[in-house]
């Protein structure tokens, strides 16, 4: 955790902003307000022009040269942290490297602590703290969906939202107090409903609205889970290995050779997808049995997609496997090369049904068309920003909360209704980063890299 002294914001830090090790290219990051001081003598010429990178050998305080590089300085507030920036573009050798940096410290300057540089930003008002969690969120991301939200993030989407409703909060916050302080004539309360209660519906409607999309953001940031279930031998680590295209479960006809949860980690549409294989569903006696079913069936209640396996050579019990699916999710009908029951697929027309053989392959192309169909009707991308944190989400519950006891107060009580109003506007504040979140800070940004 950071220091809370001031002087630790306030100082010149550097670091190194490429990975550690031998390179061609090595690029040091500084920051500091009056940097231009701080770097006397190691050039032993000025800095660059803001903006404008200048070859230039770097000298040790003997007066010689440690290397040759690009300088490229960057002239407070038009910079990322809002601070002279200069960057230090040098040979990637451990040597150079080594010797550089003592050379800083011996200047004065200290090594960057991780996410100092965009705490820096933060703190200047050059990025809000959503801004900032889409920077962490490109620095993390494998997909080009990650990718693609992360930026639009970054740029500012969840902001532009959240100002669009702390500007309708305002307006309503002004007719409350205003009918308050000014009456006329006539009922209060009936005027105020009149006044604000279309837009408090407004923002409410637009907040539930994040909210139910809320789950979308989440995973396309954190991944889908997807649970296989069924009854043992019915197929289920064939499926799990298929997808996976390698050996994640042994496969044996011995009835509950799965025990415990077995996952992998794969990629369907663009969109990272955690499977899970479980153990079969039967009655057992069996203690260590038991709990792997138990928790199998708590991994699928928990997560976002279910695909019930069924060995088509037995009789389906729908009723069972109503019990432990959801609408949406799929039921795969396996070993459809051998013979079995007829199955009644009218009771299950809320479910993706397909017959499979996961070991002839036979059927399993359309099966996983349908299941990347589903994902993408589910999790893809929304064409506005959204909320991708558990965080955001809690910000929008506690400013909506807030709200619905606006509208009740404006009824009877609306002297308090201002003041639901200003804890509404209190919860977006926290969402943005401006209200008192030192702990919140201190987490997001001790995640961050060294050098940024």
């Amino acid at each position: 955790m950071m220091s809370t002294g001031s002087q630790k914001h306030t100082d010149s830090i550097f670091a190194l902003a490429t990975p550690p090790g031998r390179a061609g290219i090595a690029v040091f990051k500084l920051s500091g307000t009056g940097l231009i001081k701080s770097l006397g003598g190691l050039m032993n010429k000025p800095l660059p022009a803001s903006h404008q990178a200048r070859l230039r050998i770097i000298w040790d305080e003997h007066k010689n040269p440690i290397d040759q590089g690009l300088v490229l300085f960057m002239k407070a507030p038009h910079s990322f942290t809002g601070e002279d920036v200069v960057e230090l573009h040098i040979h990637g050798s451990l040597a150079v490297m080594d010797r550089l940096a003592t050379r800083l410290i011996n200047m004065g300057l200290r090594q960057a602590e991780p996410g100092e540089f965009t705490r820096r930003a933060f703190m200047n008002g050059r990025m809000d703290l959503t801004e900032v969690e889409g920077l962490a969120d490109l620095i993390d991301s494998e997909t080009d969906m990650q990718r693609e939200q992360a930026l639009r993030q970054m740029d500012g989407g969840l902001k532009r939202l959240y100002e669009g409703l702390k500007e309708k909060l305002l307006d309503i916050l002004a007719y409350i107090e205003g009918e308050i302080d000014f009456p006329d004539e006539g009922d209060v309360p009936d005027r105020l409903a009149g006044l604000s209660g279309p837009l408090l519906s407004d923002v409410k409607s637009e907040m539930k609205s994040l909210l139910s999309d809320s789950e979308r953001g989440a995973r396309i940031r954190n991944g889908i889970h997807i649970t296989i279930l069924g009854h043992p031998n019915a197929g289920k680590s064939s499926i799990i290995n298929m997808l996976a295209k390698k050996d994640i479960a042994i496969i044996s006809n011995i009835p509950g050779t799965t025990r415990d949860i077995l996952s992998t980690d794969i990629f369907m549409h663009g969109l990272p997808v955690c499977l899970f294989d479980t153990a079969g569903l039967r009655d057992s006696e069996e203690i260590i049995e038991i709990e792997g079913m138990r928790r199998a069936e708590q991994k699928a209640k928990d997560s976002d997609m279910r695909i019930w396996v069924h060995d088509h050579s037995a009789a389906l019990n729908v009723d069972e496997v109503l019990d432990h699916v959801l609408p949406g999710d799929m039921i795969w009908i396996n070993k459809c090369d051998l013979d079995g029951p007829a199955v009644d697929y009218k009771t299950l027309k809320d479910y993706g049904c397909y017959e499979i053989s996961a070991l002839s392959g036979k059927g399993v192309s359309v099966a996983l068309a349908a299941l990347e169909t589903e994902i993408k009707t589910r999790f893809s991308i929304s064409e506005t920003a959204g909320l991708t944190r558990a965080r955001h989400k809690d910000c929008i519950k506690t400013a909506l909360a807030a709200l619905e006891i606006t509208e009740q107060n404006l009824s009877f009580a609306p002297e308090l209704a201002g003041d639901d109003v200003r804890s509404s506007l209190q919860a977006l504040e926290e969402l943005s980063g401006r209200a008192d979140m030192d702990m919140v800070f201190d987490r997001i940004f001790s995640r961050f890299c060294i050098g940024k």
